[in-house]
C-alpha cells in the first residue's frame, strides 16, 4: 500500500511542477497591448468594393496571345 502512496505522491509533485512551469511560461509570453476605440491612421473602417469585372460572370478569360 505503501508503494501505491509513494507512486501518488511523487506524480502529484510532478504534475504541479508542470503546472506551474506552464502557468509561469504562459504568463511570460503573453502580449499586454491595451486595445483602444481609436482607428489607426488611413484606416476609413469599411472595406472597399472590388472594380467590375471586364467579362460577364461565367464567361471564360481571354488569354492575350
Amino acid at each position: 500500500m505503501t508503494n501505491h502512496r509513494t507512486a501518488l505522491i511523487l506524480f502529484a509533485v510532478a504534475l504541479a511542477m508542470a503546472v506551474i512551469a506552464a502557468t509561469i511560461t504562459t504568463l511570460k509570453n503573453v502580449n499586454t497591448r491595451v486595445a483602444i476605440n481609436e482607428t489607426p491612421p488611413g484606416a476609413m473602417g469599411l472595406a472597399t468594393p472590388h472594380p467590375p469585372l471586364d467579362r460577364a460572370p461565367g464567361v471564360p478569360i481571354e488569354m492575350a496571345r
